[in-house]
């Protein structure tokens, strides 16, 4: 597989999970891969070595998305690394769950903060070096269409990204750059730790077509297929990859 090479590629919360196997997918296809982390610099190290060992090039960054200031930081750090950047996946995200009476303010903005307002800016601020025909991935979630759990500011976020993404393939479309999303249901992740145990992995199953629990290559696939020039004529789309979730 050489579809990437050439290519450069930044993945936001690239140290495990989906966006570890996104980073893993992209650096097999030939891109170099700037893996981002917030936290978890030994987890991070890892990607990087196991790209490199497989004699793929790759890069560790870290910022806190969270922050005001965390999007321009990891562009900032970014442009001094290459000039031109072909690959962005916007997959950082942070989720809580709380009834509507217990969700506290806090908790609802830093959502936002890392779900929605950092992917945001993080285009805006990578927009010089984004090379034209260049590919955006963000990551949506099965909780923007259907109510699952006590996750509603959570599914507020992945609303937003679902309208983010059009706007910003109508906006960006002129230049050639294509953006996407992909809308995973209850992968095995950290973020979906429940579905580990016995009762959510029966819950996970009832509401899901495909009687397994996804895993994170399921849904790097995707996201690598919408990277690439296979998907050079789709944009400001949501891809579900669900396992046919809630049909």
């Amino acid at each position: 597989m050489a579809k990437f090479s050439g290519k450069t590629a930044l993945v936001t919360g690239a140290s495990r999970g989906i966006g570890r196997a996104a980073a893993l997918a992209l650096a097999e296809g030939g891109a170099k891969v700037f893996v981002h982390y917030s936290q978890g610099v030994d987890e991070a190290e890892a990607v990087v070595n196991e790209i490199r060992s497989k004699g793929g090039e790759a890069e560790k960054f870290k910022a806190d998305l969270s922050a005001a200031n965390g999007p321009h930081e990891l562009a900032e750090q970014v442009k001094k690394a290459t000039s031109k950047l072909d690959i962005l996946v916007a997959n950082a995200g942070i989720s809580k769950a709380a009834s509507i009476e217990e969700t506290r303010v806090e908790d609802f903005d830093r959502q936002f903060a890392v779900n929605v307002r950092a992917p945001f800016f993080l285009v805006q601020q990578l927009l010089p070096i984004l090379s034209d025909a260049s590919s955006v991935v963000l990551v949506s979630s099965l909780a923007a269409r259907a109510a699952v759990g006590t996750l509603s500011a959570y599914a507020a976020t992945k609303g937003a990204i679902d309208t983010l993404v059009k706007h910003f393939a109508s906006a960006l479309g002129e230049r050639g750059i294509r953006v996407n999303a992909v809308a995973p249901g209850v992968v095995a992740t950290d973020m979906s730790s429940f579905a580990k145990t016995d009762a959510g992995k029966d819950f996970t199953l009832s509401i899901q077509a495909m009687k397994r629990v996804a895993q994170p290559t399921d849904i790097a696939g995707a996201i690598a297929f919408l990277a690439s020039d296979d998907a050079q004529w789709v944009t400001g789309d949501t891809l579900r990859v669900d396992g046919g979730s809630k049909l």
